[in-house]
């Protein structure tokens, strides 16, 4: 039995995501994706560029980045890295010499976004919880304190405040992880527009 496609392929450059459609970078905005081929890829991608001392997937970072916010930007957090699910993570210092990359980032940063109903630019809080979610990584997975600059001072999060012993969950625990923290974040989003009606 062969796979049928769900629609006929882009003929720009595009990729199959996991549930059997097609992401064009060159529409982004039209593209079919949801929220599941977000936490697969995320939870399939090592931070890092891969040069982590176990492997640390940017679905588990992002998760726990989603909880160093105020509540109104936990969605946000959430998905701040979401546009590496169709791209990629690549490395910090890398990204910033690449400036064909970072256009294509952003084209695809503002469709995601605006999939889900996510205003740009991100708030400052996802920025700030970012790094230092990059900060406690460097520590506990890089098992590294050097002055990285693009970590501007910032202080590392003590586990126990995230509520976990450990980080480096398998790809299948953090997409779990992620969809379930997708989930509650859209039943308290949707509780409190019923009580404010």
């Amino acid at each position: 039995m062969t796979a049928q496609p769900h629609r006929k392929p882009i003929t720009g450059p595009f990729i199959l995501t996991v549930s059997g459609n097609y992401f064009d970078y060159d529409n982004p905005d039209q593209s079919d994706f949801g929220i599941r081929d977000i936490a697969h890829a995320l939870s399939n991608i090592c931070r890092f560029g891969g040069h982590s001392l176990r492997f640390y997937s940017v679905a588990e970072h992002s998760v726990h980045v989603s909880r160093l916010v105020p509540k109104e930007d936990q969605l946000a957090a959430l998905l701040h890295d979401a546009p590496e699910a169709f791209i990629g993570d690549m490395p910090k210092p890398l990204k910033e010499t690449l400036s064909d990359y970072q256009r294509l980032e952003e084209r695809i940063e503002k469709a995601v976004m605006a999939r889900f109903g996510i205003p740009l630019p991100l708030p400052q809080s996802v920025k700030r919880a970012d790094v230092q979610m990059l900060r406690t990584e460097q520590l506990h997975i890089m098992n590294n304190n050097d002055d990285w600059h693009f970590t501007y001072g910032e202080e590392p999060v003590d586990l126990a405040d995230l509520g976990i012993t450990g980080l480096g969950l398998s790809p299948d625990e953090a997409a779990n992880l992620f969809i379930c923290r997708y989930a509650e974040l859209r039943l308290e989003a949707n509780e409190y527009q019923e009580h404010s009606e």
